[in-house]
C-alpha cells in the first residue's frame, strides 16, 4: 500500500501547485460478467463541499490510502485505511473530508443479480442482501485481498491479470458478506467441503490447463468447464490444489514458457504471446519472481548446460 499512498500525496501536491479544486479520478481495472473493478483517486479536501450520489449496484471498495467520512443509510462512518465502505443497490450516500485532504480506494462494484447469485451460493438468504452497516474496520482477514489488489492495481491489465480480479471479486463478496454477518461460520464451514464429484470436475480442469495453458482460460470459463457455479468452482479448485486458479494457470503459463525457451530459438515476445500473456514487460517480471533470472538468462542458461 505504500507506493499507492505516495500516488494521493503526489496527486494532493499537483492539486497544491495547480490551485484548482479536488477531483475525483477513476481508473478502470477489470471487468467481467456483472462486476468491475475500479480505482478511485479523490483529492477532495476540507474545503470542498460534499455533495449526494447513488450507488448504482452494490459496492464493496477498499481503502488503500487517506480517510474520510462516509455517510449512507445505515449510518455514518470514518473510512481509514483497510477499511471496507459498504453500498447498497439504490443507496444515496455522501463523503466527505473535513478530517484531511484525500483518499484512495480500490472498489469493487456488483450488478444485482450477479451479488445475489454470489450470496445464494455462500448460503444467504435473499432477504439478508442489504448491507446493514456503512462499514467494516480493518482486519486481519481482508489484509491478503488487500495486498493483491493494490499489486493488481499497479500492474497494467492484461487478460492473464484479469483472472486476478475476477477472483477477488468473489472472494471479497464473500468475505465481506461472512464479516457483516450474513454468513455464519458452520454455513461457511459446510459450504467449503469438496465432494469427490466436485474434485473429480477440478482433477479435470487442472489437466485442461496443463494441455492448453495458453488458451484463453477465464474463471468464468473454466467453472463452466467443470460443471459449477464460479463461486464454488474458486473454492473447490483453492481447496484441493492448494492455490486459486489464476495463479495455477499463470504458473502453467510459466512452466510451459520456460521450456520453450530452453528448447527453441523463437523470439521471447512470440512465446509469451503464445504462451497466454499479452504484454512482455508484465511476462518479464512474472517470470523473473517465479524463476529468479529473466527469460534471456533462463535461455542462455539452459543453453550453456547442453553445451
Amino acid at each position: 500500500m505504500g507506493k499507492i499512498a505516495v500516488t494521493l500525496q503526489q496527486a494532493l501536491a499537483q492539486r497544491e501547485r495547480d490551485g484548482v479544486r479536488g477531483a475525483m479520478a477513476a481508473r478502470a481495472l477489470a471487468r467481467g460478467a456483472g462486476w468491475e473493478a475500479v480505482d478511485l483517486l479523490c483529492t477532495y479536501g476540507p474545503r470542498d463541499r460534499p455533495f449526494e450520489e447513488r450507488h448504482a449496484g452494490v459496492c464493496i471498495a477498499m481503502v488503500v490510502a487517506g480517510s474520510f467520512d462516509y455517510r449512507a443509510a445505515p449510518g455514518r462512518e470514518l473510512l481509514t485505511p483497510g477499511a471496507l465502505l459498504l453500498g447498497n443497490t439504490g443507496e444515496c450516500f455522501e463523503c466527505g473530508h473535513r478530517h484531511g485532504a484525500g483518499d484512495r480506494c480500490i472498489a469493487f462494484h456488483y450488478a444485482p443479480a450477479y451479488f445475489e447469485r454470489l450470496a445464494a451460493d455462500a448460503g444467504v438468504a435473499s432477504g439478508q442482501l442489504n448491507f446493514r452497516r456503512a462499514r467494516i474496520p480493518s482486519q486481519r482477514a481482508f489484509s491478503p485481498l488487500l495486498a493483491r489488489a493494490c499489486g493488481g492495481a499497479r500492474v497494467d491489465s492484461d487478460d492473464a491479470n484479469e483472472g486476478l480480479w475476477a477472483e477477488l471479486a468473489i472472494e471479497l463478496a464473500a468475505a465481506t458478506l461472512q464479516a457483516a454477518g450474513a454468513v455464519t461460520r458452520a454455513e461457511a464451514c459446510a459450504k467449503g467441503t469438496a465432494s469427490s464429484m466436485a474434485k473429480s470436475r477440478v482433477a479435470q480442469i487442472v489437466r485442461l490447463i496443463d494441455d492448453t495453458p495458453g488458451a484463453p482460460h477465464t474463471l468464468t470459463s473454466l467453472a463452466h468447464a467443470a460443471g459449477l457455479s464460479e463461486f464454488h468452482f474458486l473454492r473447490t479448485f483453492r481447496r484441493v490444489s492448494g492455490v486459486t486458479p489464476h495463479r495455477y494457470l499463470l504458473r502453467a503459463r510459466l512452466r510451459a514458457a520456460a521450456l520453450r525457451l530452453q528448447d527453441g530459438g523463437a523470439k521471447v515476445v512470440d512465446i509469451a504471446l503464445d504462451c497466454g500473456f499479452n504484454d512482455l514487460s508484465n511476462f518479464n517480471h512474472a517470470f523473473r519472481a517465479e524463476f529468479a533470472a529473466s527469460p534471456s538468462a533462463w535461455r542462455a542458461r539452459g543453453r550453456a548446460h547442453r553445451s
